[in-house]
């Protein structure tokens, strides 16, 4: 799942949860939810930070600045500015927390690793895991459910 999609999903449950304590809790599962459907990665066997730094950079980017507009045009009170971004980072932490263990063999980040791993239906660098609109799709369908729940 693209961490906008992840970033959006974080940014609804934040304006809709007024305790930030549940904010952080649900935005946990359901990004390990949203990761067991169908999605398309831009990373493969390939991948290196090197190569990729700039997708994950302006895919993030991508989330936040809906965000930004959300925030600017909305105008909502602090206690919900805050929850959206507790939100925003709860909902895109277990990805960091893989980025880490990838990249560094952070040994207690392993058990994260393996059920993030375990949540997703196919497995790495499958064929329903190559970026394509097909595998998009579901990205595109969480993407407008969470942008539906933050303007309604």
């Amino acid at each position: 799942m693209l961490l906008a999609t992840h970033a959006l999903m974080g940014t609804a449950l934040g304006k809709n949860i007024s305790n930030p304590w549940l904010v952080a809790i649900a935005a946990i599962p359901v990004h390990f939810l949203m990761d067991s459907f169908r999605h398309g990665e831009y990373l493969d066997r390939k991948s290196s930070i090197k190569d990729t730094w700039w997708k994950t950079a302006l895919d993030l980017l991508c989330g936040l600045a809906i965000t930004t507009g959300y925030v600017f045009f909305s105008h909502p009170n602090a206690q919900i500015i805050r929850n959206i971004f507790i939100g925003i980072f709860f909902s895109t932490l277990p990805d960091f927390f893989t980025l880490l263990y990838w990249k560094f063999h952070l040994t207690f980040l392993k058990k994260v690793f393996d059920f993030h791993t375990w949540c997703h239906k196919f497995p790495p660098f499958a064929k329903e895991r190559e970026w394509n609109l097909r595998n998009a799709q579901n990205d595109i369908i969480f993407s407008i459910i969470a942008l539906l729940l933050l303007l309604l």
